[in-house]
């Protein structure tokens, strides 16, 4: 009876140099070559070699590093010994990518896998790169799982360069001796990412997102610079969970500082999941045999099902830019090479429907050098990754917005609002004429204005938490809700006289405001973008004696609360902090509550009467004694 040959033996069999495994390979062949940080350096560097001597190959990717210049040796030799098919989902603008976008095939990662498997796209070699076996003949990918597994398991021929640097990652990661045809046994440094470049714009945008992210969230994050600042952001955070394509130098450090347990994911709880790793030596090692990390293909990890069995999935991604209406491009970056080998889409997906799931949108307000917005009008001859539907939370260094549910002049308001000030003039004028700003919408001064991100506070008041924070335009409506619900002696109390109707004309100097001259701070209960308005507040300065006069509105079951005297104590800081030299307010006899909340400042307050209006106002350089 025949007996199954030892894998061990078998392994010693398939052993060959670098040279005679590519020279098995056979003219017009379809060659898939390992992905990301796990390209197989040297096997590609052996293909390259022996370029001349083939005909028609068809190179299959991610888009790559490129450690040898594959794309190069296609064009000198146009197109004869290699053609190159790279996925990727972003726009080919910048000249690297233009000049070879007819190798681009756009493809989210999550369906790349079926593509190889149903042979609809037949892979004849798979050139890989694994851990040296266990003591039962398997051996892992390491980091790049993604769709390197798939392609191994479907091709015909599979040449598999060893390295004994490749760590040995667990979860479904393994492809056993037996499954593969040549062995080439090479040591080389797997390649990496170093630091990334630390930006003040994108250490602002860090701060933002992690009032978004609450503790126990599972968190899926692109690689990038503002990734960067928001993984040091979220460094005070508990029990965040991880499930992400890429895994990043990081991640690890918050898993070393104990931010990440992976306690609460709701869904491989225990367990950081991913599909390939992207930073430092220092990460890999990290990842070797660690009984805590798992990687899976791209067809599990990028699964919007899968990720929205996750409690609290937060999608944090980069795009290259956004249009007005909330389009999205992405692309890979010069200093973030893989952020346009996208599975952006499936993780905004699956956040969307996990339960207490956001996605949210992150970039710099403006290219590196200033001079472009990258919130622009229309998306023009670019690959929209993100259709506008899709889009939740956009934060840029400016501010965030909430773009679900939101209509098309909302959105354009909001998104004005976010983008540079240098540039909200033209985008203005540019969504006027494209129709999505109504003609009643007015450019005021006041665009320029910079929101103040320092005024923002959290509190918790009697069990429910309440967000005070600087008024933005697409506050609009709901300050105009907030005075329709309030009752007739407070809106007496508010404006001196009875009013029915609180029309956008009326109520416009308290969203179209500079945050200098004129403040409004609101408290809002509820969900991000949709909470509901309970208390305004505004400063308005008469720029003649340099005083600011304040008026405030509560809702009636706040009153009471203390609400007011927050709101009353971070304007007067404001105005302080904005040059102004002091506050007045003008009310009626019968407003006991303004006239103590005026009364609580640290200043001498003076009192005077004017028929049936009292003025109240003090200075703050006269310090109550």
């Amino acid at each position: 009876m025949a007996t199954e040959t030892y894998w061990a033996d078998r392994y010693i069999e398939k052993r060959c140099s670098a040279e005679k495994a590519i020279n098995q390979i056979k003219h017009g062949r379809r060659i898939f070559i390992g992905s990301s940080c796990g390209e197989p350096q040297y096997l590609i560097k052996k293909l390259a070699e022996a370029s001349t001597h083939f005909t028609d190959l068809e190179i299959v990717r991610l888009l790559s590093l490129e450690s040898t210049p594959l794309t190069l040796i296609a064009d000198e030799s146009k197109g004869q010994s290699f053609n190159i098919r790279s996925f990727y989902l972003g726009s080919a603008k910048p000249k690297s990518l233009a000049r070879n976008m007819r190798f681009i095939t756009p493809m989210n990662l999550s369906a790349i896998p079926r593509l190889f498997k149903s042979r609809l796209l037949p892979i004849h070699v798979a050139l890989i790169q694994v851990s040296p076996p266990d003591d039962f003949g398997w051996m892992s990918l390491g980091i790049s799982v993604d769709i390197t597994l798939a392609a191994a398991m479907s091709a015909d021929l599979v040449i598999a360069q060893v390295n004994s640097q490749m760590p040995r990652v667990l979860g479904r990661s393994f492809i056993h001796v037996n499954d593969v045809d040549v062995i080439v046994e090479h040591e080389e440094q797997l390649l990496s990412v170093g630091e990334l470049p630390e930006l003040e714009s994108a250490n602002i945008i860090g701060r933002l997102i992690a009032r978004l992210v609450d503790d126990g969230s599972t968190i899926q994050i692109s690689p990038g610079t503002t990734p960067q600042a928001t993984l040091l952001a979220l460094s005070g955070k508990n029990d965040l969970g991880v499930h992400t394509q890429y895994l990043t130098t990081d991640i690890m450090r918050l898993v070393s500082m104990g931010v990440i347990t992976n306690r609460k994911k709701g869904f491989n709880e225990g367990k950081l999941v991913a599909s390939c790793a992207i930073g430092t030596q220092e990460l890999y090692e990290f990842l070797d045999d660690n009984p805590g990390i798992e990687f899976f293909p791209s067809d599990y990890v990028n699964d919007p099902g899968i990720i929205a069995r996750h409690k609290k999935m937060v999608s944090m991604n980069v795009p290259l830019a956004m249009d007005l209406t909330g389009q999205v491009t992405a692309d890979a970056l010069s200093y973030n090479h893989f952020s346009g080998v996208t599975g952006m889409l499936d993780f905004i997906r699956g956040s969307a429907q996990s339960e207490g799931g956001k996605s949210i949108l992150m970039f710099s307000s403006t290219t590196a050098d200033g001079k472009r917005s990258r919130i622009v009008p229309t998306l023009d001859n670019a690959a929209i990754v993100v259709p506008r539907g899709d889009v939740q939370y956009v934060v840029t260094e400016y501010g965030a917005v909430n773009l679900f549910g939101k209509s098309l002049q909302e959105r354009a308001m909001a998104m004005i609002g976010i983008s540079h000030p240098d540039f909200r003039e033209e985008l203005f004028s540019e969504a006027r004429k494209m129709g999505v700003l109504g003609a009643d919408r007015k450019l005021a001064e006041s665009v320029h204005g910079i929101y103040p991100i320092k005024l923002e506070e959290t509190r918790q008041i009697n069990g429910e938490e309440v967000t005070i924070r600087p008024a933005k335009p697409v506050d609009e409506r709901r300050i105009q809700e907030h005075f329709y619900n309030q009752d007739k002696e407070d809106i007496y109390s508010r404006f001196f006289q009875a009013r029915t109707r609180f029309v956008r004309d009326d109520m416009e100097s308290m969203y179209q405001i500079d945050y200098i001259k004129d403040l409004t701070l609101v408290a809002v209960v509820g969900e991000f973008g949709f909470g509901k308005v309970v208390a305004v507040s505004e400063y308005l300065l008469e720029e003649e004696k340099n005083i600011a006069e304040v008026a405030f509105s509560v809702s009636k079951d706040w009153q009471g609360r203390g609400l007011g005297k927050i709101l009353m104590r971070k304007l007067s800081e404001a105005a302080r902090e904005n040059g102004i030299a002091g506050l007045v307010a003008y009310t009626l006899p019968g407003n006991q509550g303004m006239i103590r909340l005026f009364k609580s400042l640290p200043y001498k307050v003076r009192t005077f009467y004017d028929g049936d209006i009292i003025e109240l106002n003090c200075r703050f350089d006269e310090v109550e004694g």
